[in-house]
This record gives structure tokens, C-alpha cells and sequence, in this order.
């Protein structure tokens, strides 16, 4: 092996582990009802074709939406009053069904400092409450209880706690009950540390309030739209919280998907053993 890249082999291997901020995809699983269902099959199966060697190769077929499990938003999955980011016009960018611009294979892999902001353990509770708003305030208690202050080119990632009814299927996509989550003004102080991306452990980034739904999405509006920021979803943000990690080296790049509005994502905190 490569002499220099030995050594570095080896001090990764000794003085780091790595946090999976993935959900697992999985038929079933709860994600947004804005968006197509997942679906995974397995059309050839061991033994519909046997080599001469006795061989055999299984293989999958996969449906799924772009914004389904954990996934990030390119600037072009969202506009306003017509309008993408930095004033493109939305109906030229999708001309011929996909975007021509602001798509997400414009996003380059990301390798930076990622910062949790861990709102619901910052006030002493397991999660925030359905449609509970995360405000400025919030954000400045719970980064000064962690001594962690975001910066430029940072992955800020926000917990809500939500995250841990993931496993509870219909409580986590909370149709009747809301979901907590950033609004308006928490985007906006988000905006302004200009990070390189934002994340959060719920489907909608979002607060949203019981019963709405997604009728309303300020926080996308103010973060894809106005400020060029993407927005990752349904992060896994539990391991980070249980061990009081709440600055890492974070990992993500999204499938180059030409044209398309947002990818599945599988981000990595990269931390010291």
C-alpha cells in the first residue's frame, strides 16, 4: 500500500468512529404523503437463472421519491411568487421536466464542520411538542448550554427530539398532532450564520402547526429560496444527542441525479473515539 496513505489509514482507524445520521429505507416507513411511496422488490431471484457453474444473481427493483427518507433539498425544490433562488424563474428552470438549473446535482459532496444544536435536551426533555415552534430564543439557549456556536460553511443540525418516535410510524409524520420544527424567525437566524447546509431529525423541517399539514413552509421559503441554503430531513440526531457530541466532521453527498429536486442521503459525523 501507498506509504503515505498508510499512516493515515491507521489514525483514522485508531482515534475515530462514525455516527450514521441515515434512516433506514424501508417499505413502510413513515415520510411525507406530498411525496411517492417508497418501494423496494426483488424481481430476479436465486434460481430464476442458474449458470452452467451453478451460479446465481439476485437483484432489485427500486421506486422511490426524491424527498423520501433521509434526503436533501436542492435549491430548485422549492419557489415563490414563481421564482427560485436568486431570481430564476421556476418555469424555465423545469422546462422540459427536470430543472435546468438549481437541480441537485449542482450540490457538490459536503465534508465540513457539522454543529448540533440540540434544542430538546437543552430544555430538559425528551422532544419538543407537536406543532411547538423552535424560535431564536431556543436557538440561543441551546447553543449556549452546549458552548457550541455555529459558524460560516457549518452544517447546523437542529433536534427537535421528534426523531424519537421515528419507530412510531403515524406519531412521527403527525398529521393530527403537528411536528416542532423551525419557523420563520428560527430560518432566518439560521440564514445569517451562513451555514453550508441545515438539517433537522423530523420529515418537514418545518413547525407545523396540528391539523395543517404542509399548507404553510416558511422556513423553506426563507432558507431555499431567499438565502440559498439546502435543508436536509429526517435526520437520525439520537446517538449525537446520547453521547453529547455536538461538534463532528460531517460527511454527505447526494446522488448525482441530473436535474432532479432533492436526493436520498446517507450523512456520516465523523468524531473522536
Amino acid at each position: 500500500m501507498n506509504s503515505n496513505i498508510q499512516p493515515l489509514l491507521e489514525a483514522v482507524s485508531r482515534g475515530v468512529s462514525i455516527i450514521d445520521l441515515a434512516r433506514p429505507m424501508v417499505v413502510g416507513m413513515p415520510q411525507s404523503p406530498n411525496h411517492p411511496e417508497f418501494r423496494l422488490s426483488m424481481p430476479r431471484r436465486h434460481g430464476d437463472m442458474v449458470r452452467d457453474d451453478g451460479g446465481s444473481a439476485a437483484n432489485d427493483l427500486l421506486v422511490t421519491g426524491t424527498h423520501v427518507g433521509t434526503h436533501i433539498d436542492a435549491l430548485g425544490h422549492v419557489s415563490h411568487c414563481g421564482d427560485l433562488y436568486g431570481g430564476v424563474k421556476a418555469d424555465d428552470a423545469q422546462r422540459g421536466g427536470r430543472l435546468s438549473t438549481h437541480g441537485v446535482d449542482h450540490i457538490d459532496p459536503i465534508v465540513t464542520r457539522g454543529v448540533l444544536i440540540d434544542v430538546a435536551a437543552s430544555r430538559g426533555r425528551r422532544s419538543l411538542d407537536g406543532g411547538e415552534e423552535i424560535t431564536p430564543r431556543y436557538l440561543d439557549e441551546a447553543v449556549a448550554w452546549s458552548g457550541i456556536e455555529p459558524g460560516s460553511g457549518d452544517v447546523i443540525l437542529v433536534r427537535s427530539g421528534w426523531g424519537s418516535k421515528w419507530s412510531d410510524g403515524a406519531a412521527f409524520v403527525g398529521k393530527d398532532t403537528g411536528v416542532p420544527g423551525v419557523g420563520e424567525a428560527g430560518a432566518e437566524w439560521l440564514a445569517d450564520r451562513a451555514p453550508r447546509a441545515v438539517g433537522a431529525d423530523t420529515i418537514a423541517f418545518e413547525c407545523l402547526p396540528p391539523g395543517r399539514g404542509h399548507a404553510l413552509l416558511p422556513a423553506h421559503r426563507v432558507l431555499l429560496v431567499e438565502r440559498g441554503v439546502n435543508i436536509i430531513e429526517t435526520l437520525d440526531l439520537e446517538v449525537l444527542s446520547e453521547r453529547r457530541v455536538h461538534e463532528f466532521v460531517f460527511v454527505l453527498a447526494p446522488l448525482s441525479l441530473v436535474g432532479a429536486t432533492g436526493s436520498p442521503v446517507r450523512p456520516l459525523a465523523v468524531v473522536n473515539s
